[in-house]
């Protein structure tokens, strides 16, 4: 497979998640200038998974990855645009669908129901192997999986950690996902509990103001990864609440979003993911 057969250059975008509201107007839009960006398919578990992908144009080969990890309103345009921000910095960046067995979240217009009927019935163990498949699709179009890096926000960033303990050669960035909470059939671990796994160094950048994840919850992982030794470290942005980096919405702050994008790069390059 050709590096470029996939993407054309910067796409247009297919709008936001009607859940998650009506567009803000900070709103944050990348232009595609120099970029190819796109739409693309993973081969993941005997399926086709839709993806979004950004990476420099004129560059094919060894470019540093970075799996960036959808919101529970999936790959929407926000998700596509933090790919276009990561590949104008460098990246091949790539966002995999990763409720598409399960359904559409852009079908919904209301949060509590998306959770109910979709997001709940995401397992984790799909999600990993599916993105385990991203991560050697990332390797078919030119990134290089020395230099592998996960971001995910909200239930991504749940997951960004998960996915830390489960593929230790990895870096990660998590951004206010939640750190414990009730195991299902699906959810059977939450990154508290498995932070005696964690060998891959992870940053997570939280909101003191957060009601869906409390002050203690966060202090609860702090003292787990201590107990193992582990090479992380949480950030706590004192006047940020939920979903802080969502330019799209309300619930933005940009002082925490712009420090936490920063500090999410120097954290990479820290670990050689550059």
């Amino acid at each position: 497979m050709c590096p470029n057969e996939t993407l054309t250059p910067s796409a247009p975008a297919s709008g936001f998640a009607r859940a998650a509201g009506a567009p803000s107007a900070t709103a944050i839009v990348t232009d595609g200038e120099n970029l190819l960006s796109g739409p693309t398919t993973v081969p993941s578990q005997g399926d086709a998974m839709p993806a979004w992908m950004a990476r420099p144009a004129g560059q094919h080969d060894a470019l540093p990855v970075v799996i960036v990890v959808q919101e529970i309103f999936g790959v929407h345009e926000h998700i596509q645009d933090l790919c276009r921000r990561l590949a104008k910095v460098g990246y091949l960046a790539i966002a995999p669908e990763l409720y598409f067995r399960q359904g559409d979240p852009a079908h919904y217009d209301d949060v509590g129901t998306l959770l109910t009927e979709l997001v709940s019935k995401v397992p984790d163990s799909q999600v990993l192997s599916d993105l385990d498949h991203t991560a050697h699709f990332a390797a078919t179009q030119g990134g290089d999986l020395r230099r592998l890096a996960i971001t995910g926000f909200c239930w991504g960033g749940r997951i960004s950690w998960l996915y830390a303990a489960h593929s230790p050669q990895l870096r990660a960035a998590a951004w206010y996902g939640k750190l414990t909470g009730d195991k299902t059939l699906t959810m059977p671990n939450h990154p508290v509990d498995v932070a005696t796994q964690l060998t891959a160094p992870v940053l997570g950048l939280y909101g003191a103001q957060d009601k869906s994840i409390p002050l203690e919850t966060i202090e609860t992982m702090r003292q787990a990864l201590r107990a193992a030794n582990a090479d992380a470290e949480i950030v706590v942005y004192p006047e940020a609440g939920h979903a802080f980096n969502a330019d799209y919405r309300p619930s933005y702050h940009a002082p925490s979003a712009q420090d936490g994008w920063q500090r999410m790069l120097a954290w990479f390059a820290r670990f050689g993911v550059k």
